[in-house]
């Protein structure tokens, strides 16, 4: 029985999560929606379950219901310790979304809100947000197209968004160590406060604040990227001591890696820019209008993609990777924009040019087989979810992570045990999508 329940916002989220329980000896699986999950096999034999709840974008209310129905599904599977996973940008209705899991674990839960994500240069001082030595409003979040953050005070951001008072325990108590936090935690409860941010830097930080957690026995709900969640199980001795999962090197030839770049970001541009200096890893370049369109313009734009695909899978000189992209070259979209004109509700446009990446990729797996695809690999949540609708999958048991936020796992169901990893679109340097391809591989070799 999972002990462990953790809902996302997306699914990249999710994983992420998952990987760092998984790689403390956690069986741990990631679904795609709640039905997903207590529909699934095997659940009796999970340590930790994570629902995506796909929620980010949606509209308060509706990010409200989703959260809760995937609680209320955790609580049926006999889930004890739960988890809101927050991206580390904040990203979305994270009050929100507090408030839902709260209302549904008890009246007596507390949310402890650890933002910090120090292995992938995440933290918070003072309560503000620092992503990679860059104030969060000075960063591309600023700008996202769909869920951009304005606010770098993140009780600020909070109160804002939750119905319960919001408290802060600064860096000064949590440099004294879990005692300091304890009482800290304490006095901010004694003041009516049950959302609770606690600064940290370094991942010593935020293990204090778990072993002061523990010392409390309150009915503590995590809220944070991943971290904060894997100390606290492992203070709780449900999981064992973090390590490295990876496969040894493995011989490439007659496989390639399919490559689905829904991101728009700067990083993820530059990162396939390297990758395509490799005249081994090829570009195919997408036009999004026609996905956006619709209906046989997109069909057509789809399938002309997935013809060049196939085309190079099955010449004499395969490629060892794939790009599909839609946002890499030329201008880039405003989708704010196209959604007007056309008088689509927000955020369709994004949603369709995401369906026409994951046609793209079933499609092309249909026509040519797993036996020459070492692996997936998807840049941007929505494009992930999408991908692996197209294929009929629902479920990804993940394993491990090429560098924190990139995450290892297996396809669950239809082309089970194909690997797949899933990377945000703001994460890891310029090299990455060639780390991450060569992973692929290593993973292809121990299916």
């Amino acid at each position: 029985m999972p002990l462990i329940g953790a809902v996302a916002d997306d699914l990249t989220g999710a994983t992420t999560t998952g990987v760092l329980l998984a790689r403390s000896k956690a069986r741990t699986a990631v679904f795609f929606n709640e039905e997903a999950a207590e529909k699934a096999e095997g659940l009796d034999a999970l340590d930790a379950v994570l629902i995506s709840s796909n929620s980010r974008a949606l509209p308060a209310n509706e990010a409200y219901e989703k959260v809760k129905s995937a609680t209320q599904a955790l609580k049926r599977m006999g889930v004890r310790h739960f988890t809101k996973r927050i991206d580390t940008t904040l990203r979305g209705g994270v009050g929100i979304e507090v408030d839902a899991m709260l209302d549904m674990v008890g009246e007596d839960a507390v949310a402890v809100v650890v933002p910090a994500m120090p292995q992938s240069r995440r933290i918070l001082v003072g309560g503000y947000s620092v992503i990679d030595g860059v104030a969060l409003i000075n960063t591309p979040v600023a700008q996202d197209v769909r869920t951009p953050v304005k606010e770098n005070y993140i009780p600020r951001l909070l109160s804002s968004q939750t119905k319960r008072q919001v408290g802060l325990v600064a860096l000064d108590k949590v440099l004294r160590g879990a005692d300091a936090v304890r009482e800290a935690l304490e006095a901010e409860r004694s003041a009516g406060c049950s959302v609770i941010v606690v600064d940290a830097i370094t991942l010593e930080d935020v293990e204090e604040i778990a072993k002061a957690c523990i010392e409390l026995r309150w009915n503590v709900v995590s809220v944070d990227p991943g971290p904060f969640t894997s100390k606290l199980a492992y203070h709780r001795g449900l999981i064992g001591t973090e390590e490295p999962n990876v496969p040894p090197e493995a011989d490439e030839a007659g496989k390639t890696v399919l490559i689905a770049a829904g991101s728009a970001t700067p990083v993820t541009k530059r990162q396939m820019e390297v990758l395509c200096e490799d005249d081994r890893h090829v570009r195919i370049s997408v036009d999004p209008v026609p996905l956006i369109e619709g209906g046989d313009a997109a069909m057509d734009e789809a399938f002309k993609a997935v013809h060049k695909a196939v085309e190079l899978l099955e010449s004499g000189s395969q490629p060892r990777a794939i790009l599909f992209e839609t946002a890499l070259h030329g201008e880039l979209l405003n989708l704010d924009e196209e959604d007007n004109k056309r008088h689509y509700a927000g955020g369709m446009s994004a949603d369709r040019i995401n369906a026409g990446l994951g046609t793209i990729i079933s499609q092309v797996l249909e026509q040519i087989g797993r036996e020459k695809i070492a692996g997936l690999y998807t840049t941007g949540g929505d494009t992930m979810v999408n991908v692996c609708y197209q294929l009929g999958v629902e479920c990804i048991e993940v394993m491990d992570y090429v560098i924190p936020q990139t995450d290892v796992g297996r396809l669950v169901g239809s082309y089970d045990g194909l690997p797949v990893v899933g990377k945000g679109g703001l994460t890891g340097n310029d090299n990455t999508a060639c780390d991450i391809v060569s992973r692929l591989f290593r993973e292809s070799a121990r299916q």
